[in-house]
Protein backbone atom coordinates (compact mmCIF):
# COMPACT_ATOMS: atom_id res chain seq x y z
CA UNK A 1 0.00 0.00 0.00
CA UNK A 2 1.54 3.48 -0.88
CA UNK A 3 0.59 6.84 0.71
CA UNK A 4 0.49 10.44 -0.04
CA UNK A 5 3.72 12.57 0.81
CA UNK A 6 2.32 14.71 2.92
CA UNK A 7 0.86 11.09 5.11
CA UNK A 8 4.22 10.39 4.75
CA UNK A 9 5.91 13.14 6.32
CA UNK A 10 3.81 13.28 9.25
CA UNK A 11 5.13 9.89 10.11
CA UNK A 12 8.57 10.71 9.98
CA UNK A 13 7.72 13.98 11.98
CA UNK A 14 7.05 11.07 14.77
CA UNK A 15 9.55 9.36 14.53
CA UNK A 16 12.13 12.53 14.81
CA UNK A 17 13.02 12.85 11.23
CA UNK A 18 12.71 16.67 9.92
CA UNK A 19 10.56 17.83 7.56
CA UNK A 20 9.62 20.89 6.22
CA UNK A 21 6.35 22.68 7.80
CA UNK A 22 3.18 22.37 5.73
CA UNK A 23 -0.75 21.20 5.26
CA UNK A 24 -2.57 19.52 3.19
CA UNK A 25 -5.71 21.30 1.08
CA UNK A 26 -8.82 20.13 -1.36
CA UNK A 27 -9.82 23.76 -1.85
CA UNK A 28 -8.04 27.25 -2.79
CA UNK A 29 -9.27 28.25 0.71
CA UNK A 30 -7.91 26.00 2.50
CA UNK A 31 -4.55 26.87 0.28
CA UNK A 32 -4.38 30.20 0.94
CA UNK A 33 -5.52 29.79 4.78
CA UNK A 34 -2.58 27.61 5.36
CA UNK A 35 0.04 29.27 3.22
CA UNK A 36 -1.21 32.24 5.88
CA UNK A 37 0.21 30.05 8.81
CA UNK A 38 3.56 29.73 7.05
CA UNK A 39 6.46 31.68 6.35
CA UNK A 40 7.11 32.38 2.39
CA UNK A 41 8.23 31.47 -0.08
CA UNK A 42 5.97 28.70 -0.37
CA UNK A 43 5.78 25.43 -2.68
CA UNK A 44 2.80 23.83 -3.83
CA UNK A 45 2.84 20.23 -4.51
CA UNK A 46 0.17 18.23 -6.01
CA UNK A 47 -0.57 15.25 -4.21
CA UNK A 48 -1.02 11.64 -6.14
CA UNK A 49 0.76 8.20 -5.86
CA UNK A 50 3.12 9.12 -8.31
CA UNK A 51 6.99 10.55 -8.93
CA UNK A 52 8.33 12.94 -11.19
CA UNK A 53 5.33 15.40 -10.11
CA UNK A 54 7.96 18.09 -10.54
CA UNK A 55 8.49 17.55 -14.65
CA UNK A 56 4.78 17.15 -15.44
CA UNK A 57 4.49 20.89 -13.70
CA UNK A 58 2.67 19.59 -10.07
CA UNK A 59 5.08 21.33 -8.03
CA UNK A 60 5.66 24.91 -8.28
CA UNK A 61 7.18 27.82 -5.56
CA UNK A 62 5.00 31.04 -5.16
CA UNK A 63 6.56 34.15 -3.63
CA UNK A 64 3.09 35.59 -2.33
CA UNK A 65 -0.26 34.40 -1.42
CA UNK A 66 -1.70 35.59 -4.53
CA UNK A 67 0.74 33.73 -6.48
CA UNK A 68 0.10 30.31 -3.85
CA UNK A 69 -4.02 31.02 -4.38
CA UNK A 70 -2.81 31.06 -8.31
CA UNK A 71 -0.88 28.07 -8.49
CA UNK A 72 -3.17 26.19 -6.46
CA UNK A 73 -6.21 26.40 -8.89
CA UNK A 74 -4.20 25.65 -11.87
CA UNK A 75 -2.88 22.54 -9.83
CA UNK A 76 -6.06 21.36 -7.85
CA UNK A 77 -8.21 19.12 -11.05
CA UNK A 78 -5.64 19.12 -13.34
CA UNK A 79 -5.05 15.80 -14.62
CA UNK A 80 -1.29 15.30 -13.91
CA UNK A 81 1.05 13.47 -16.37
CA UNK A 82 4.48 11.83 -15.26
CA UNK A 83 6.83 9.40 -16.31
CA UNK A 84 5.16 6.93 -13.69
CA UNK A 85 1.31 7.80 -14.76
CA UNK A 86 1.14 7.11 -18.41
CA UNK A 87 -0.44 9.25 -20.66
CA UNK A 88 -3.48 8.55 -18.88
CA UNK A 89 -2.32 10.72 -16.19
CA UNK A 90 -4.03 11.25 -12.50
CA UNK A 91 -6.61 13.37 -11.34
CA UNK A 92 -5.15 15.96 -8.08
CA UNK A 93 -7.75 16.80 -5.81
CA UNK A 94 -5.02 17.46 -3.16
CA UNK A 95 -2.39 19.71 -2.60
CA UNK A 96 0.24 20.18 -0.10
CA UNK A 97 1.31 24.03 0.52
CA UNK A 98 4.79 24.11 2.17
CA UNK A 99 7.90 26.15 3.03
CA UNK A 100 10.41 26.76 0.74
CA UNK A 101 14.00 25.89 2.18
CA UNK A 102 17.25 27.79 0.54
CA UNK A 103 19.20 24.47 -0.28
CA UNK A 104 22.79 23.92 -0.29
CA UNK A 105 22.73 20.43 -1.87
CA UNK A 106 20.62 17.62 -2.67
CA UNK A 107 21.01 13.83 -1.42
CA UNK A 108 19.55 10.75 -1.45
CA UNK A 109 18.50 8.21 0.96
CA UNK A 110 16.29 5.33 1.28
CA UNK A 111 15.37 2.40 3.18
CA UNK A 112 14.27 -1.49 1.63
CA UNK A 113 14.64 -4.55 1.60
CA UNK A 114 17.16 -6.57 0.10
CA UNK A 115 15.63 -9.91 -1.45
CA UNK A 116 19.07 -10.95 -2.50
CA UNK A 117 20.72 -10.93 1.56
CA UNK A 118 16.84 -11.10 3.24
CA UNK A 119 18.51 -8.05 5.01
CA UNK A 120 17.31 -4.05 5.38
CA UNK A 121 19.76 -1.80 3.00
CA UNK A 122 20.26 1.64 3.62
CA UNK A 123 21.06 3.56 -0.01
CA UNK A 124 22.23 6.93 0.10
CA UNK A 125 23.99 9.11 -3.02
CA UNK A 126 25.27 12.31 -3.45
CA UNK A 127 23.16 12.75 -6.38
CA UNK A 128 19.87 13.82 -4.77
CA UNK A 129 16.96 14.77 -6.58
CA UNK A 130 17.43 12.41 -9.92
CA UNK A 131 15.89 8.69 -10.06
CA UNK A 132 18.30 6.47 -8.21
CA UNK A 133 17.51 4.12 -11.40
CA UNK A 134 19.50 6.23 -13.52
CA UNK A 135 22.18 7.49 -11.20
CA UNK A 136 23.16 3.66 -10.69
CA UNK A 137 23.12 2.76 -14.37
CA UNK A 138 25.31 5.54 -15.21
CA UNK A 139 27.18 6.53 -11.90
CA UNK A 140 26.97 3.27 -9.68
CA UNK A 141 29.99 4.28 -7.84
CA UNK A 142 27.75 6.91 -6.43
CA UNK A 143 25.77 4.48 -4.85
CA UNK A 144 26.41 3.64 -1.02
CA UNK A 145 25.05 0.84 0.58
CA UNK A 146 24.84 -0.39 4.03
CA UNK A 147 23.17 -3.09 4.94
CA UNK A 148 21.66 -3.96 9.03
CA UNK A 149 22.46 -7.09 10.14
CA UNK A 150 19.07 -8.43 11.89
CA UNK A 151 20.57 -9.42 14.93
CA UNK A 152 21.96 -6.21 15.54
CA UNK A 153 19.98 -3.89 13.91
CA UNK A 154 20.74 -0.03 13.30
CA UNK A 155 23.64 0.97 14.99
CA UNK A 156 25.09 4.77 15.21
CA UNK A 157 27.97 3.54 13.13
CA UNK A 158 25.61 2.67 10.39
CA UNK A 159 24.27 6.31 10.26
CA UNK A 160 28.23 7.38 10.72
CA UNK A 161 29.01 5.28 7.34
CA UNK A 162 26.32 6.86 5.55
CA UNK A 163 27.30 10.52 6.14
CA UNK A 164 31.00 10.00 5.48
CA UNK A 165 29.69 8.56 1.90
CA UNK A 166 27.82 11.30 1.28
CA UNK A 167 30.37 14.06 2.38
CA UNK A 168 28.93 15.29 5.39
CA UNK A 169 31.18 16.95 8.42
CA UNK A 170 30.70 18.18 11.98
CA UNK A 171 26.84 18.37 13.21
CA UNK A 172 25.42 16.78 9.78
CA UNK A 173 27.11 13.87 10.67
CA UNK A 174 24.77 13.75 13.94
CA UNK A 175 21.72 14.78 12.32
CA UNK A 176 22.07 11.87 9.05
CA UNK A 177 22.56 9.15 11.92
CA UNK A 178 19.61 10.45 13.75
CA UNK A 179 17.40 10.74 10.68
CA UNK A 180 19.16 7.34 9.82
CA UNK A 181 17.69 5.89 13.03
CA UNK A 182 14.58 7.30 12.96
CA UNK A 183 13.77 6.01 9.37
CA UNK A 184 15.00 2.58 10.05
CA UNK A 185 12.46 2.47 13.72
CA UNK A 186 9.85 3.45 11.26
CA UNK A 187 10.38 1.00 8.79
CA UNK A 188 10.12 -2.01 11.03
CA UNK A 189 7.56 -0.47 13.22
CA UNK A 190 5.15 0.11 10.49
CA UNK A 191 6.17 -3.24 8.84
CA UNK A 192 7.24 -0.85 5.59
CA UNK A 193 8.20 -1.84 1.99
CA UNK A 194 10.04 1.01 1.40
CA UNK A 195 10.91 4.60 3.15
CA UNK A 196 12.16 6.65 0.59
CA UNK A 197 13.39 10.43 0.98
CA UNK A 198 14.86 12.06 -2.25
CA UNK A 199 16.28 14.57 -2.16
CA UNK A 200 17.55 14.89 1.41
CA UNK A 201 18.63 18.51 1.31
CA UNK A 202 21.03 20.41 3.44
CA UNK A 203 20.15 23.43 3.68
CA UNK A 204 22.01 26.61 4.03
CA UNK A 205 22.17 26.89 7.49
CA UNK A 206 23.49 23.16 7.60
CA UNK A 207 20.37 21.49 8.72
CA UNK A 208 19.32 18.11 6.97
CA UNK A 209 15.70 18.44 5.72
CA UNK A 210 13.19 15.22 3.79
CA UNK A 211 11.75 17.20 1.43
CA UNK A 212 9.92 14.88 -0.67
CA UNK A 213 8.94 11.35 0.74
CA UNK A 214 7.99 8.00 -0.55
CA UNK A 215 6.28 5.19 1.54
CA UNK A 216 5.09 1.75 1.10
CA UNK A 217 3.63 -0.52 3.38
CA UNK A 218 3.20 -4.46 3.85
CA UNK A 219 -0.14 -5.54 2.59
CA UNK A 220 0.14 -8.71 4.47
CA UNK A 221 0.51 -6.93 7.96
CA UNK A 222 -1.95 -3.90 7.48
CA UNK A 223 -4.20 -5.48 10.51
CA UNK A 224 -1.80 -4.71 12.74
CA UNK A 225 -1.64 -1.56 11.86
CA UNK A 226 -5.33 0.06 11.12
CA UNK A 227 -3.51 3.64 11.83
CA UNK A 228 -1.34 3.00 8.62
CA UNK A 229 -4.61 1.41 6.77
CA UNK A 230 -6.60 4.37 7.31
CA UNK A 231 -4.43 6.46 5.12
CA UNK A 232 -5.16 4.30 1.98
CA UNK A 233 -6.62 6.56 -0.52
CA UNK A 234 -9.01 4.75 -3.31
CA UNK A 235 -8.82 7.40 -5.21
CA UNK A 236 -5.75 6.55 -6.06
CA UNK A 237 -6.30 2.89 -6.53
CA UNK A 238 -7.61 0.76 -9.34
CA UNK A 239 -11.08 0.37 -7.79
CA UNK A 240 -11.36 -3.32 -9.68
CA UNK A 241 -8.11 -4.33 -7.94
CA UNK A 242 -9.34 -2.77 -4.57
CA UNK A 243 -12.80 -5.04 -4.70
CA UNK A 244 -10.77 -8.02 -5.74
CA UNK A 245 -8.02 -7.59 -2.23
CA UNK A 246 -12.10 -7.02 -0.44
CA UNK A 247 -12.43 -10.67 -1.60
CA UNK A 248 -9.16 -11.81 -0.73
CA UNK A 249 -8.33 -12.24 -4.27
CA UNK A 250 -4.22 -10.94 -5.74
CA UNK A 251 -5.41 -8.76 -8.85
CA UNK A 252 -4.14 -6.53 -11.31
CA UNK A 253 -5.54 -5.13 -14.03
CA UNK A 254 -3.16 -5.14 -17.75
CA UNK A 255 -3.87 -4.56 -21.06
CA UNK A 256 -4.65 -7.65 -22.84
CA UNK A 257 -7.28 -9.51 -24.00
CA UNK A 258 -7.32 -12.79 -22.34
CA UNK A 259 -8.84 -12.78 -18.80
CA UNK A 260 -6.64 -15.23 -16.74
CA UNK A 261 -7.85 -17.11 -13.25
CA UNK A 262 -5.31 -18.80 -11.84
CA UNK A 263 -4.37 -20.83 -8.07
CA UNK A 264 -0.95 -19.52 -7.19
CA UNK A 265 1.35 -16.53 -7.90
CA UNK A 266 4.12 -18.15 -9.22
CA UNK A 267 1.47 -20.46 -11.70
CA UNK A 268 -0.16 -17.53 -12.33
CA UNK A 269 3.36 -15.91 -13.58
CA UNK A 270 4.18 -18.92 -15.89
CA UNK A 271 0.55 -18.57 -17.20
CA UNK A 272 0.93 -15.33 -18.39
CA UNK A 273 4.08 -16.17 -19.24
CA UNK A 274 2.64 -19.15 -22.00
CA UNK A 275 0.12 -17.22 -23.41
CA UNK A 276 2.52 -14.36 -24.63
CA UNK A 277 4.75 -17.45 -26.08
CA UNK A 278 1.72 -18.62 -28.32
CA UNK A 279 1.38 -14.92 -29.50
CA UNK A 280 -1.45 -14.00 -26.98
CA UNK A 281 -1.75 -10.86 -24.34
CA UNK A 282 -3.21 -11.70 -20.14
CA UNK A 283 -5.37 -9.25 -19.56
CA UNK A 284 -4.96 -9.20 -15.83
CA UNK A 285 -2.56 -11.51 -13.09
CA UNK A 286 -5.44 -12.75 -10.87
CA UNK A 287 -4.56 -15.65 -7.88
CA UNK A 288 -7.07 -16.79 -6.50
CA UNK A 289 -5.43 -18.60 -3.54
CA UNK A 290 -4.77 -22.39 -2.60
CA UNK A 291 -8.09 -23.19 -1.09
CA UNK A 292 -10.87 -20.70 -2.74
CA UNK A 293 -14.26 -21.58 -1.83
CA UNK A 294 -16.89 -21.90 -4.81
CA UNK A 295 -17.93 -17.90 -3.97
CA UNK A 296 -14.37 -16.63 -4.44
CA UNK A 297 -14.06 -18.54 -7.79
CA UNK A 298 -17.77 -17.15 -9.05
CA UNK A 299 -16.46 -13.27 -7.81
CA UNK A 300 -13.22 -13.78 -9.17
CA UNK A 301 -14.88 -14.44 -12.96
CA UNK A 302 -17.08 -11.06 -12.66
CA UNK A 303 -14.05 -9.28 -11.64
CA UNK A 304 -12.40 -10.81 -15.04
CA UNK A 305 -15.45 -9.80 -16.66
CA UNK A 306 -15.69 -6.28 -15.82
CA UNK A 307 -12.94 -5.51 -17.96
CA UNK A 308 -14.10 -5.06 -20.94
CA UNK A 309 -10.85 -5.41 -22.86
CA UNK A 310 -11.59 -9.62 -22.22
CA UNK A 311 -12.08 -11.36 -25.29
CA UNK A 312 -11.56 -14.82 -23.71
CA UNK A 313 -10.89 -16.88 -20.56
CA UNK A 314 -7.70 -19.28 -19.70
CA UNK A 315 -8.91 -20.76 -15.84
CA UNK A 316 -5.63 -22.95 -15.21
CA UNK A 317 -5.63 -24.69 -11.45
CA UNK A 318 -3.62 -27.02 -9.86
CA UNK A 319 -6.11 -29.05 -7.00
CA UNK A 320 -3.63 -29.55 -4.17
CA UNK A 321 -4.83 -27.53 -1.28
CA UNK A 322 -8.20 -26.85 -3.63
CA UNK A 323 -10.11 -29.60 -5.10
CA UNK A 324 -10.91 -29.28 -8.99
CA UNK A 325 -14.32 -30.50 -8.12
CA UNK A 326 -15.00 -27.62 -5.97
CA UNK A 327 -13.13 -24.92 -8.64
CA UNK A 328 -15.13 -26.99 -11.26
CA UNK A 329 -18.60 -26.29 -9.25
CA UNK A 330 -17.73 -22.27 -9.13
CA UNK A 331 -17.12 -22.21 -12.66
CA UNK A 332 -20.00 -23.17 -13.90
CA UNK A 333 -22.25 -21.57 -10.98
CA UNK A 334 -19.79 -18.40 -12.42
CA UNK A 335 -20.65 -19.05 -16.33
CA UNK A 336 -24.35 -19.07 -15.22
CA UNK A 337 -24.40 -15.90 -13.47
CA UNK A 338 -22.52 -13.97 -15.52
CA UNK A 339 -24.28 -14.87 -19.03
CA UNK A 340 -20.75 -15.32 -20.30
CA UNK A 341 -20.43 -14.84 -23.97
CA UNK A 342 -16.70 -15.08 -24.76
CA UNK A 343 -14.56 -18.62 -25.00
CA UNK A 344 -13.72 -20.58 -22.02
CA UNK A 345 -10.62 -22.66 -21.93
CA UNK A 346 -10.20 -24.91 -18.45
CA UNK A 347 -6.61 -26.67 -17.30
CA UNK A 348 -7.27 -28.91 -14.15
CA UNK A 349 -5.00 -30.83 -12.63
CA UNK A 350 -4.26 -32.36 -9.08
CA UNK A 351 -7.19 -33.91 -6.74
CA UNK A 352 -10.20 -34.80 -7.75
CA UNK A 353 -9.48 -34.01 -11.26
CA UNK A 354 -11.44 -36.38 -13.01
CA UNK A 355 -14.71 -35.46 -11.01
CA UNK A 356 -14.31 -31.99 -11.50
CA UNK A 357 -14.51 -33.04 -15.82
CA UNK A 358 -17.00 -35.40 -14.97
CA UNK A 359 -19.07 -32.10 -13.61
CA UNK A 360 -18.07 -29.77 -16.86
CA UNK A 361 -19.10 -33.02 -18.97
CA UNK A 362 -22.39 -33.08 -17.27
CA UNK A 363 -22.99 -29.11 -17.28
CA UNK A 364 -24.12 -28.77 -20.71
CA UNK A 365 -22.13 -25.38 -21.13
CA UNK A 366 -19.48 -24.46 -23.60
CA UNK A 367 -16.62 -25.49 -21.49
CA UNK A 368 -13.84 -26.49 -23.18
CA UNK A 369 -11.42 -28.42 -20.57
CA UNK A 370 -8.22 -30.04 -22.08
CA UNK A 371 -5.25 -31.73 -19.86
CA UNK A 372 -2.08 -29.59 -21.58
CA UNK A 373 -1.55 -26.33 -20.36
CA UNK A 374 0.52 -25.80 -23.43
CA UNK A 375 -2.78 -26.54 -25.53
CA UNK A 376 -5.44 -25.00 -23.67
CA UNK A 377 -2.86 -21.45 -23.65
CA UNK A 378 -3.15 -22.10 -27.82
CA UNK A 379 -6.85 -23.24 -27.71
CA UNK A 380 -7.85 -19.65 -26.15
CA UNK A 381 -4.85 -17.53 -28.22
CA UNK A 382 -6.72 -19.08 -31.38
CA UNK A 383 -10.19 -18.53 -30.29
CA UNK A 384 -9.61 -14.55 -29.02
CA UNK A 385 -7.73 -14.14 -32.14
CA UNK A 386 -10.61 -15.19 -34.65
CA UNK A 387 -13.27 -13.51 -32.56
CA UNK A 388 -10.79 -10.38 -32.99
Amino acid sequence: MNIHEYQAKSLLRSYGVSVPQGGIACTLREAKEIAETLTGPWVVKAQIHAGGRGKGGGVKIATSLEEVDTLASQILGMTLITPQTGLQGKLVKKVYIEEACAIEHELYVSLLLDRSSSRLIFLASTEGGMDIEEVAKTHPEKIIKVTLDPVVGFQPFHGRQLAYGLGLKGDSVKDLTRLAKGLHKAFVTLDATLMEINPLVLTKDHKLLALDVKMSFDDNALYRHPEIAALRDLDEEDVTEYQASQQGLSYIKLDGTIGCMVNGAGLAMATMDIIKLYGGAPANFLDVGGGAPRERVTEAFKIILSDPNVKGILVNIFGGIMRCDIIAEGIIAAVKDTNLNVPLVVRLEGTNVALGKEIFAKSGLSIISLDSLSEAAQRIVQYVKEAV
